[in-house]
């Protein structure tokens, strides 16, 4: 690529830019425009944003968006000088402008000639037909009299005061109208860089690892406390003997010796008080700032809540026009930080919600007249942070839910029966509306009925660990209201202990948690039961789910986890309550594909990993052994004479590879031991004894070839089973870990579960066998 193209891609890149900033502020203040037309504010907004992208397109030589700009420009700069006043139809056609300039910008997605010269066709219909005439033609070639060609310039071309990349200059859309300005920073003199979401993931990883690492002080300071109160203890004794030496026969050597001893004693204390003390404050120092660097990493991921709202207002102001009904969108806290990816996954069900209140919650101008309300329907939608949540109220001032046209259709469905459906709570019947493909509507339009795809926004929702509420009064409107965590990178989860293993569950999928007495367990039907809120709970052991050893212990009383999701409600028996707990979510390696009801993992304060429950894909596991029959009865008897267990030593670097491999082995019962690379591994082989050894290829210090190879000639371990497993598939390295010794080669290419377990089985037969 010549210099000139690499100029002119790197122009064409900044007016993409400045395109889908400028559109943004024409939408907003168009949609404000119609709704006051010579509000002077708005009016001048837009006609800045109208010249900048025309100045732009002059400069990039893309003269389709400098004939569109310009016609929007006249046509605003009419409305400034009250020599027009802008009617809804001047409004549609400034958006469909709005719109083709944001496509102009747009890599691959131009507009054709025929789409431009019909929109400049009916704008010069709308405008003085001699008059736009004339400017439609001079705008391609000179500028307005009122604007020079060179300040038109400055209006693109960024001002860089360090030498950064173009795609760190640039900055993100933001919403709201908010352009950003030149140089890549906001009104607010703040600059902005554009950053992937893996390295913004990659930064709050290690400092959630660097806020865990600054807890591991805390023991080394407390046993140095315990240190000082033991050297305080002798010192004590010593001068109890200095006194009883007093009265004795001792010489002055005795006495001289217990002084000297006392003295150093006294010294070394000094000492380890300043360490102390030092440490002490070095630790509280490092917690302070790897928590603050943690706050500041998650705060990288927040956005506005007003990013997920571009182009709402202007999707309901456009289908009210189209069914005949004015409505206006009202929002409230559009600068409510949420979670990058939590907006992403909100913007599918607050379209939907949005269309059907358009569709079906707004009622026609003439039905609102009759019923005493304004011609002009109005959907709220309001954002708030509230206890750890991002809380959304979205409602109309529609007609509401006809409650008794529900009962009817209902039954008609045969979805209840007429006697059953007439004792319906509001609440109940209102829940029929989340059921899959229930609508209210007998036929089928282009708008989802209102209904019609609940079922997918709840789904969406749950899916963000979230939940989703409607409210409704008849003939004053519906109110939606959503709950979902403010990020998808934390979770408030309970920590519990199964199997001498924690794991967690978020705390939105928890409905309770008891200590349930043996009493209370019932049997019906031949499954485990207990009464709660006036239902029959399943009950299920998390031993059996997660594959880990049942508890052994004798208490009288299970801890029980009540999990629910939807109408699926099931009590979940741990061994103990860990407490609550704010856990920095760690995706499990993809590469591993999906682990049966883990979700992803963490790190608690000590380090120690613990794994998040999947509470959705636990309730399907659980609805399978009901199915086929292999749900077990909790036993809490002990066990005696157990056989020992067969013991596998897993030697990888990588700790996620590493800690799924042990899990899996200890589910199924062996005892299993890790090594983090080949040097530590040999060390333990020369420690203890292994039934078998599992090892990675590319590990510091020692790989795994070398590591098998020192083995095989160990006369005391060269007998030993070993399994390699690594990334490597080719068929070279295959061949490469089998003539160093090694038994079985296994790919975490095509790693799962079962490939593992059968091999470990292949190898040294079952755990007790």
């Amino acid at each position: 690529m010549t210099p000139d193209q690499m100029r002119d891609a790197s122009l064409l890149e900044l007016f993409s830019l400045e395109a889908e900033a400028q559109t943004q502020v024409l939408s907003n203040g168009l949609l404000a425009l119609e709704r006051n037309p010579t509000q002077a504010e708005h009016l001048e907004a837009c006609m800045r944003a109208a010249h900048s992208l025309k100045g732009a397109a002059r400069i990039v030589g893309v003269d389709a968006g400098v004939s569109v700009a310009h016609l929007m420009e006249e046509c605003l700069v009419r409305a400034q000088d009250r020599r027009l006043y802008l009617l809804p139809e001047h409004i549609d056609a400034l958006l469909q402008g709005t719109d083709l300039l944001m496509r102009i910008g747009t890599p691959g997605n131009i507009p054709g000639p025929r789409d431009i010269d019909a929109w400049v066709v009916q704008m010069e219909a709308l405008l003085d037909p001699d008059v736009a005439q004339t400017a439609a033609l001079a705008a391609p070639a000179t500028a307005p009299p009122s604007v020079a060609p060179e300040l038109e310039s400055s209006l693109i071309l960024p001002v860089v005061e360090a030498p950064v990349p173009v795609e760190a200059q640039a900055p993100e859309p933001v919403g709201g109208g908010i352009a950003p300005n030149r140089g890549g920073r906001l009104e607010g003199g703040e600059r902005v860089l554009r950053v992937t979401a893996e390295r913004l993931n990659s930064l709050l990883d290690l400092s959630s690892k660097s806020l865990v690492e600054t807890q591991r002080i805390k023991p080394y300071l407390t046993g140095m406390q315990r240190m000082r109160r033991l050297q305080s203890q002798s010192l004590q004794a010593l001068d109890r003997v200095k006194e009883q030496l007093e009265g004795s026969a001792a010489g002055d050597d005795v006495r001289e010796a217990l002084g000297q001893a006392q003295h150093l004693l006294a010294d070394a204390q000094q000492m380890l008080s300043r360490q102390t003390s030092d440490l002490d404050e070095f630790g509280w120092q490092a917690s302070q700032r790897a928590q603050l660097l943690y706050d500041t990493a998650l705060a990288c991921r927040m956005r506005p809540f007003a990013d997920v709202l571009v182009g709402q207002e202007r999707m309901v102001r456009d289908l009210g026009r189209s069914l005949g009904k004015p409505v206006r969108l009202e929002i409230e806290g559009e600068k409510t930080q949420v979670d990058r990816d939590v907006l992403e996954r909100l913007e599918a069900p607050l379209t939907h919600l949005l269309r059907n209140a358009v569709d079906h919650g707004i009622e026609s101008p003439e039905a609102r007249l009759l019923a005493g309300k304004s011609a002009e329907g109005t959907i709220r939608l309001r954002a708030s942070h509230q206890a750890g949540l991002l809380v959304l109220e979205l409602s109309d001032d529609g007609n509401g839910v006809d409650l008794e046209r529900l009962r009817r259709t209902i039954i008609a469905r045969q979805l209840s029966p007429a006697d059953t459906a007439a004792q319906l709570s509001e609440e109940e019947l209102l829940s029929f509306l989340f059921l899959p493909g229930f609508s209210l509507r007998d036929t089928v339009t282009e708008v989802s009925g209102r209904g019609v795809g609940l079922d997918a926004v709840q789904h969406m929702v749950r899916q963000l660990r979230g939940s989703v509420d409607l409210y409704q009064v008849a003939g004053q409107g519906s109110r939606f209201h959503l709950e979902v965590p403010l990020t998808l990178s934390v979770v408030r989860s309970l920590v519990v202990e199964v199997g001498e293993e924690a794991y967690a569950f978020p705390l939105a999928h928890i409905e309770h948690m008891l200590d349930l007495a043996a009493d209370d367990i019932v049997q019906l039907e031949g499954r485990q039961h207990f009464w709660y809120q006036g239902q029959h709970v399943g009950l299920v052991a998390a031993s059996q789910l997660l594959q880990r050893p049942a508890s052994q212990g004798p208490e009288d009383s299970l801890k029980v986890v009540v999990i629910r999701e939807r109408e699926a409600i099931y009590g979940v028996a741990v061994e103990r309550f860990i407490g609550e707990r704010t856990l920095v979510v760690l995706p499990l390696d993809p590469r591993l594909g999906k682990v049966q009801d883990i979700s992803a993992g963490a790190l608690l304060d000590n380090g120690s990993v613990v794994l998040i429950v999947d509470v959705e894909d636990m309730l399907r596991s659980v609805e399978k052994l009901l199915n086929t029959g292999r749900l077990e009865r909790i036993d809490r008897r002990n066990r005696q004479n157990e056989v020992p267990r067969k013991k596998v030593l897993v030697v990888d670097d990588s700790l996620t590879v590493r800690e799924l491999q042990r899990k899996l082995l200890t589910h199924r019962g062996y005892e299993v031991a890790v090594a983090v690379d080949g040097m530590d591994g040999w060390n333990a082989l020369r420690s203890e004894a292994f039934d078998l050894l599992i090892t990675d290829i590319d590990m510091p210090r020692m790989d795994g070839i070398e590591l098998v190879t020192l083995l095989r000639r160990d006369s005391r371990l060269q007998a030993l089973p070993v399994m390699v497993v690594s990334y490597k598939d080719r068929e070279e390295d295959r061949r490469r870990g089998l003539d160093a010794g090694a038994d079985y080669y296994l790919a975490k290419a095509s790693f799962h579960d079962d490939a593992l377990l059968d091999a470990v089985v292949e190898l040294i037969g079952g755990a007790q066998e």
